[in-house]
């Protein structure tokens, strides 16, 4: 007079409804603090646009006063110029981080040209270009610091429980930090 103590699949519905609303009750609340980092993590990245756009402004100013006194520095200006039109057409969040390295590594060429051209490095408007430029890798750097904190606070909290069981779900996948590019982090060869 033994009872089978199987469980029918009209049985089992329930209990992974109560399992799966306990799940999002759960995590609930983690929906909006992941919109409100994914907000922040937009709000700092647009910043940084800012900023690099403030210096993509200066460049051709920078570039046509160089242009005065190193006329044959062909190949630094043809670089600069392609650098600052990949940033321009660049479309993902990706691409403009890659091509913001990219000017950063031809402006420091750029701005190398000084030391082997001590008018250059005298002339007025080229001391004041630099001084802005220099300002604002001051503030792209500040941005950038702002943007990968957002980021890092955004990623960990939807890589964090309970937020990583529905994360997915809601579209929120992990975004890219700003890392500087390959070439600074090679030591600078000083020659005198």
């Amino acid at each position: 007079m033994r009872e089978s103590l199987s469980i029918s699949p009209r049985q089992k519905a329930p209990g992974v409804f109560v399992l799966l609303l306990a799940t999002l009750t759960l995590s609930g609340c983690g929906y909006n603090t992941m919109v409100s980092l994914k907000e922040q993590v937009q709000s700092a990245w647009a910043q940084v646009e800012n900023q690099l756009q403030r210096r993509n402004d200066l460049i051709p100013n920078l570039v046509e006063t160089t242009k005065g006194y190193a006329s044959h520095e062909k190949e630094v200006f043809e670089s600069v110029a392609n650098a600052r039109a990949k940033l321009i057409g660049a479309g993902t969040r990706s691409d403009k981080i890659d091509a913001a390295n990219e000017v950063t590594s031809t402006l420091s060429r750029l701005l190398a040209l000084s030391e082997r051209y001590p008018e250059l490095k005298a002339d007025k408007q080229f001391a004041r270009l630099s001084d802005e430029l220099a300002g604002t890798e001051n503030r792209i750097a500040t941005e950038r610091r702002r943007y990968n904190e957002a980021v890092q606070a955004y990623n960990t909290t939807i890589k964090s429980f309970p937020a990583v069981l529905t994360s997915g779900w809601f579209g929120f996948t992990p975004e890219k930090y700003f890392e500087a590019p390959k070439e600074a982090q090679q030591v600078p060869q000083v020659k005198f």
